[in-house]
């Protein structure tokens, strides 16, 4: 059997360990963001310009509800950034001090509107009228979970009408959910951000805007939690940006 010199061990081990070294910097340079599910086309068109820009750098993204998210990174995911579809999950993660202090800010707002299936759809020209009979369902991100839901269930008691329509509801695990039921035809109607109706607009269409007595705000932060504060960091400036804002606001997003 060959032996292996002493120099040529060393000489490996030198190797071995830069190679390491190299994929634990690649790794620390990963940007992990958890991002409401509204974000997903904006967030993942505007990630290459980012990384272009940070050279060496990739961005990881995690999208669902955003209490979904508030609850991974409270359990200790390993989240760099953090963007809520609503100003009250955001609360909630600055109350458990899960947020970087001084890094929370408000980006981008949307807008609460009914949508139906472009084939087969109903003509509706306010809430009162999902009452009828031809809407037999109507699809909803689940209140105790989803910003959207949130803010549907807020919209219908204030016009008096959440116990009325409440028998009709489809709830969905995430704003995209609703949206996908509606533009599967499962469901007459829905209630999403314009901007997820800006997503599918060849197969829903949108019937009317929903006032909100809170506006729709959407807030970003750094969380504690993640590996690559600096970089996330950089990731909020970059949607800040002019470069950022073109992006998001092509996707039908407004300013903050």
């Amino acid at each position: 059997m060959r032996s292996i010199r002493p120099a040529q061990i060393a000489r490996r081990a030198a190797v071995l360990t830069l190679a390491l070294m190299a994929a634990g910097l690649a790794h620390a340079a990963d940007v992990t963001v958890s991002a409401a599910a509204s974000l997903t086309n904006a967030f993942k068109e505007l990630a290459p310009a980012f990384e272009a820009a940070h050279p060496g750098t990739k961005v990881q993204f995690n999208f669902a509800a955003s209490d979904a998210l508030l609850a991974q990174i409270a359990k200790g995911a390993p989240v760099d950034v953090f963007a809520s579809a609503d100003q009250e999950t955001m609360d909630k993660a600055q109350q458990q001090k899960l947020l970087v202090e001084g890094s929370r800010r408000n980006f981008v707002s949307n807008a609460l509107v009914v949508i139906t299936p472009v084939e087969n759809g109903v003509t509706l020209k306010s809430l009162a009228e999902l009452q009828q009979p031809a809407v037999k369902r109507i699809a909803i991100g689940k209140p105790e979970g989803v910003p959207a839901g949130r803010y549907t269930k807020a919209a219908l008691e204030k016009a008096n009408l959440w116990t009325a329509l409440e028998p009709k509801a489809v709830f969905a695990q995430n704003v995209r959910q609703a949206l996908d039921y509606v533009s599967r035809g499962e469901t007459e109607a829905g209630f999403v951000y314009a901007t997820d109706a800006f997503v599918l607009k060849d197969k829903v269409r949108i019937l009317f805007s929903v006032p909100t007595e809170t506006p729709i705000s959407y807030p970003i932060a750094v969380t504690n939690g993640g590996t690559n504060a600096d970089g996330g960091k950089q990731f909020l400036d970059f949607v800040a940006s002019a470069a950022g804002q073109a992006v998001l606001a092509k996707y039908g997003f407004q300013k903050p």
